[in-house]
């Protein structure tokens, strides 16, 4: 299938571009951007096209591929779907709760595959500790913690995101907790929230299974007190994740790409698609109301 990359950011240049140049089964068409001259720069890097006009991008791929902050990637994958396009998209899929069901309706209504890639569920090592875990059941208790320095570092490339620095750990980081802690412990019914330090937050959580989990979440935490980890405790004992701060990009990113073509072959939902993402972005959102409370 052909493929067109909207987004030039540090995201598109260090993962989605180098998966979509290295997949066998993916014919990387074109990128579109914001800024040309970084479109352009992709393209030469990458031996693609660079694209000026969205709609010409999207008459001339299959797959859109989306690296833009969420809520500029909700609208365009509402275009893109009506186009008949199947999506693979960047968590959060939107900020809003509006903007994350608009995308599931257009979705629905066109009968397009999507993926979005959550990180965990597409490096081999933790989908399979996900896997094992869910089938195992009986977990009560859990705990996820993204403790980053993305804003104490002035190395990392995130830094500098104008949406990152708005939304804060909660948005970038929350999805990757709740995509370990939902799929093993259940829909959640109900969130508690309170903020700490810098951008960091606490939420607790309340899953229809009968669980409880925490999360930790921050972009302010000196680096020596960085961590990237799942806790859970049930009737198995205790369980603690792989190492979810050591994950090679590319080679998740060129899965999410099998997977998204192979549920565009069969027609079948795939577990990660915007219905989840849709879930997430209304977790978060109630974690937000409740943190203005």
């Amino acid at each position: 299938m052909r493929f067109g990359l909207f987004g030039t950011g540090p995201w598109a240049q260090r993962t989605q571009a180098p998966a979509l140049q290295s997949h066998p089964d993916a014919e990387f068409t074109g990128v579109w951007g914001r800024r040309p001259e970084a479109a352009k720069e992709i393209a030469e890097r990458f031996g693609t096209r660079a694209y000026d006009d969205v709609d010409a991008l999207l008459a001339d791929c299959d797959v859109v591929v989306v690296g833009l902050p969420p809520d500029i990637q909700a609208p365009l994958a509402v275009r893109a779907a009506q186009a008949g396009r199947h999506l693979l998209l960047d968590k959060p899929v939107a900020t809003t709760v509006e903007g994350a069901r608009a995308m599931t309706e257009a979705v629905d209504r066109a009968g397009v595959a999507s993926v979005v890639f959550f990180t965990m569920h597409f490096s081999q090592v933790s989908a399979d500790w996900l896997a094992a875990r869910r089938a195992e059941g009986g977990w009560l208790l859990g705990r996820a913690d993204w403790l980053l320095s993305v804003f104490a570092d002035s190395d990392s490339p995130f830094a500098a995101s104008p949406w990152r620095q708005e939304k804060g750990a909660l948005w970038d980081v929350g999805p990757h907790a709740l995509s370990m802690l939902l799929p093993i412990l259940g829909d959640v019914s109900d969130v508690g929230a309170v903020r700490g330090p810098g951008d960091t937050v606490h939420l607790t959580l309340r899953h229809t299974s009968g669980a409880m989990s925490t999360c930790s979440l921050s972009h302010t935490v000196p680096p020596q007190a960085s961590e990237r980890s799942v806790q859970l405790n049930g009737h198995a004992g205790k369980v603690v994740s792989p190492d979810c701060s050591d994950i090679a990009m590319v080679p998740a990113y060129r899965r999410a790409i099998d997977e998204l073509l192979a549920a565009a072959h069969t027609g079948e939902r795939h577990a990660s698609d915007v219905h989840f993402g849709r879930r997430v972005t209304e977790v978060l959102s109630m974690a937000e109301s409740r943190l203005s409370e």
